[in-house]
């Protein structure tokens, strides 16, 4: 990493320097802020609410009126025009000519000369060019527009919720990801630590051989124990590397020099409300319950929706000509306005289907509430369960520590002394950091588990809170 970028690093988030190498402190909350600022899955969710406020937006235009232009020229093959023959009016001439001059002979000729004619009245043109702005407002739509509006809704809900899920998902990986990291830095002490010891209790053996006070084979248990702790403590270190990238990559720093020391500790909370307070918590604030829930209120409007198709569409429509060309306005009036309605009394079933596919949709969606629901339950019951078995670890082996300790330190004095075998004081050494890791683990699994438990009942804000408890207890060992 260049200077420029650590120096910018340095100022854009508050980490605290602890070598002279590039090494940062880091707290939980800290790791946390990053990862929401900087997280592509997050942005990801926040368009997702973006795209469910457009398509809100496109549901509710159906309660504005729709108004637009719209142009034509046409270039018809002969006019259009009324043709009228003259003969409609000479018969009854001749007829009456006739009544009065039955021998008249020219009057008669004259008039079947002009009856012999067609009047040609022209009306439009070959060529006509017309540019009209037209208006369509519906006034009633059988509930389509009201219900449609909570479907946007909705919808931007269930976005909502999908980003919160996504957020709570994240911060339990990160939980997770983070106290791995802090466990392993803690194994790669105790590691080093039974290493220290068992090299001490090696170069102690190698003295008593020397004065013959143990045997040759016990000194070779020594020095074989030695190195296997020394390995061990070479595979912790590798486990920490591994969980660091881990670490790094979620933070989006996978690429990045910068050594990240976890400050806030494994912890413990003795007293925790039961189960029945989280399912409590849960019916209404778990994500995967809230969606199915939405989805149901979005069918629901939908079955509405299909059973309003039976009903007609009223609007008012208007009309005028903006500009015209051959069209006179006696034959075509500039402007109209009226009101319309259409009533679809028959499409083949369609609408028949549509509603029993909506509510064929909606039943499926209360089915897999339930279903949800159910396996929730058992989810808390199993996280309470894991809570409660974490914290009687804790609280045993802490005690079992206090024991190893004593135990450990009779047998080197016993060893020194040439009370007891080299294969006592290893065993004894070995014992203490067994139990040390497993209690790291049981405060890592506590700690998971509760980060996991918050997340599952929809309040991943109760963790925070939780970890700024005055009960909590964040002391491993002594």
């Amino acid at each position: 990493m260049t200077y420029k970028i650590v120096i910018l690093f340095i100022f854009c988030f508050p980490f605290t320097l602890r070598a002279q190498t590039e090494s940062y402190s880091l707290s939980l909350q800290e790791a946390m802020e990053w990862m929401s600022n900087n997280n592509p899955s997050l942005q990801i969710a926040d368009k997702a609410i973006e795209i469910a406020h457009s398509e809100r937006q496109k549901l509710n235009a159906l309660w504005f009126p729709a108004l637009n232009a719209s142009g034509m020229y046409v270039h018809m093959s002969n006019k259009i025009e009324v043709r009228q023959s003259l003969d409609t009016y000479t018969t009854p001439a001749k007829r009456f000519v006739q009544s009065i001059l039955p021998d008249e002979q020219l009057i008669t000729s004259i008039l079947d000369k002009v009856g012999s004619y067609t009047l040609s009245l022209p009306l439009l043109q070959r060529n006509l060019t017309t540019i009209d702005a037209n208006l369509s407002w519906p006034i009633f739509t059988g509930g389509k527009r009201i219900y449609a509006s909570r479907i946007g809704n909705r919808m931007i809900d269930l976005a909502q919720v999908s980003k919160d899920e996504t957020q709570a998902l994240l911060q339990t990986e990160l939980i997770e990801t983070y106290y791995a990291l802090n466990l392993a830095a803690k194994v790669v002490e105790v590691r080093k630590a039974t290493y220290q010891n068992l090299q001490k209790h090696y170069e102690h053996a190698l003295k008593l051989e020397a004065n013959g006070m143990i045997t040759k084979a016990e000194r070779l248990f020594a020095m074989v124990n030695s190195q296997e702790a020394k390995r061990e403590w070479e595979s912790a270190k590798q486990a920490y590397e591994i969980a660091h990238r881990t670490f790094c990559s979620l933070l989006n720093m996978e690429n990045s020099d910068i050594e990240f020391t976890p400050v806030t500790p494994l912890f413990i909370i003795d007293e925790l409300p039961d189960s029945l307070y989280f399912k409590s918590l849960s019916q209404s604030a778990n994500y995967t319950v809230n969606k199915l829930r939405l989805e149901e209120s979005i069918a629901n409007n939908q079955l509405r929706i299909s059973q309003s198709a039976y009903l007609p569409n009223i609007a008012l429509l208007g009309k005028h000509t903006l500009y015209a060309q051959n069209i006179p306005s006696n034959l075509m009036p500039r402007t109209m306005i009226g009101i319309g309605f259409t009533w679809n009394l028959f499409d083949g079933l369609n609408r028949e289907a549509d509603v029993r596919t909506s509510r064929l949709t909606k039943q499926s969606l209360i089915l897999g509430r339930e279903e949800a629901t159910n396996k929730l339950n058992v989810m808390i019951d199993k996280l309470s369960n894991e809570l409660q078995q974490a914290e009687e670890e804790v609280s045993t082996l802490q005690a079992t520590i206090a024991m190893s300790k004593e135990l450990l330190r009779i047998r080197r004095k016993s060893f020194e002394e040439g009370m007891s075998t080299s294969t006592e004081v290893v065993d004894a050494e070995v014992m203490l950091s067994k139990v040390q890791i497993a209690l790291l683990m049981a405060y890592y699994q506590f700690d998971v588990s509760l980060a996991t438990l918050c997340a599952v009942c929809g309040v991943p804000e109760m963790f925070w809170t939780l970890l700024d408890s005055p009960q909590i207890k964040k002391q491993i060992w002594k």
